[in-house]
């Protein structure tokens, strides 16, 4: 077990924290076995080339981009999505300095919604209060990192009021549990 010492007369078990942050963050993180519907793919894939071509790696690079590094589909469901739109004749492709860069047909600026009507934020993370696969663990892991930016930099009273704080919290989230 590492101990490193802070500012203060105490010390923390960074190792512990770490693996404990690690563990709170994989159970949580999208990327971590859930996947997004395969509409919300082909939906962000439109809206995304509803604003410029694209090729590939491009619309990837942008989905994790504006979604905040919650969501980077992988190029096994943006190619085929791609195809897809291509066979539907919602798109095409022209070859650009040897990369296939994708642009939408008139009828996939109407499928996107371009052209007067709203176009939609496919990649913007959920967050209603409702939704409790996305809302509860992103407010736990966004807590684990301003607690351990406390740990490691906070002086002994900082870390000390801090301490009081989470236990607050905790025992107000356990008498959430226990209201009918």
């Amino acid at each position: 077990m590492s101990t490193s010492r802070t500012p203060g007369s105490f010390s923390v078990d960074l190792d512990g924290m770490w693996q404990a942050m690690d563990q709170l963050r994989s159970t949580f993180d999208r990327r971590d076995g859930a996947r997004a519907p395969r509409g919300e793919v082909r939906a962000a894939i439109l809206a995304l080339l509803a604003e410029r071509p694209m090729h590939g790696y491009q619309v990837i690079h942008e989905i994790d981009e504006r979604s905040g590094g919650d969501w980077k589909p992988s190029a096994g469901s943006v190619y085929p999505t791609l195809q897809l739109l291509a066979d539907e004749g919602l798109i095409v492709a022209e070859e650009t300095d040897g990369r296939k860069v994708y642009s939408l047909t008139d009828s996939g600026r109407a499928a996107a919604g371009v052209d007067g009507a709203d176009a939609s934020d496919p990649w913007a993370p959920q967050r209603s209060t409702g939704d409790r696969r996305t809302a509860l663990p992103r407010a736990g892991v966004e807590l684990a990192r301003a607690t351990a930016q406390v740990g490691r930099t906070g002086t002994s009273a900082q870390v000390d009021e801090a301490v009081a704080v989470l236990d607050e919290a905790r025992r107000r989230i356990y008498s959430i549990l226990a209201r009918d």
